[in-house]
């Protein structure tokens, strides 16, 4: 890497300030009431695009892959989003059905992962979803799939400005 780019990266700012306060001892025994709060309060802060994440996932031969999609529900301990069974995430989710979801909120310095295994959901729920998309173009796509992901572990943190970084893990049940 040239000098200049290092520095200039280097320079950049990590935190938009002033940073929210995060005390893991009040924290919700169940990762999902935490996150529907952080959500709440990157709706509240007018985050861009709060419910968007990224979804990573691997194939069979452990080949992994990450792109960035939107959040379509959280339901019964599951977060729930779709897409294409003929894309490559529908590939990897049909040889290795888990995957990772890693939400990241810049102006609140707020980041959260869920990681657990992934499974579809009806083809019902697949179509209404697809009728429910804003860009959605003619006849249902038979190919689209809502899928749910059931976190069997999460990770929640928050920056802080002194590099005292505040860490909650829900562990693996």
């Amino acid at each position: 890497m040239s000098q200049p780019l290092r520095d200039r990266l280097r320079a950049l700012p990590s935190f938009v300030e002033p940073l929210p306060q995060f005390d893991p001892s009040v924290a919700p025994a169940e990762p999902l009431e935490l996150f529907a709060d952080w959500l709440d309060d990157a709706l509240a802060t007018s985050a861009a695009a709060p419910h968007v994440f990224t979804l990573a996932t691997s194939d069979s031969a452990g080949a992994v892959s990450a792109r960035v999609i939107r959040l379509k529900n959280i339901e019964s301990g599951e977060l729930h989003f779709a897409g294409s069974r003929n894309s490559r995430k529908g590939n990897d989710l049909a040889d290795n059905p888990r995957a990772t979801m890693t939400f990241y909120w810049p102006t609140r310095s707020r980041q959260v992962w869920f990681t657990g295994p992934v499974r579809e959901l009806s083809a019902e729920a697949s179509a209404a979803d697809w009728a429910e998309r804003p860009s959605r173009r003619g006849p249902a796509d038979a190919a689209w799939q809502l899928w749910a992901l059931r976190p069997v572990e999460a990770l929640f943190f928050q920056a802080a400005a002194d590099g005292r970084d505040v860490k909650l893990r829900y562990p693996r049940s």
